[in-house]
């Protein structure tokens, strides 16, 4: 199943809190998920996050939007994330 409404967003500057990422990309569309990914040892964000649109168009437009724009001193990556790999364990 392809999700076309779920953005990949990366180069997230390390203090950048979930409402921050929430607030920006609300202004593309109905964000209806935001989710920074956190490392499970230390708790600091790791630097990039999953936003979810109620639409694809909603998230083609955050794309174009966002993809390259400093945010909090960071110039951000921004692309539709790919579905999730299945990784041979380590």
């Amino acid at each position: 199943m392809s999700n076309d409404s779920r953005l990949f967003v990366g180069n997230i500057s390390f203090r950048t809190l979930e409402s921050d990422l929430h607030d920006l990309f609300s202004q593309a569309g109905v964000v209806t998920s935001c989710t920074l990914m956190l490392d499970k040892f230390t708790g600091r964000s790791r630097g990039f996050a999953f936003v979810e649109y109620a639409t694809g168009e909603e998230a083609n437009k955050a794309v174009e939007m966002f993809h390259n724009q400093d945010f909090q001193g960071r110039a951000l990556t921004v692309n539709i994330a790919r579905p999730r790999e299945e990784r041979p364990p380590r």
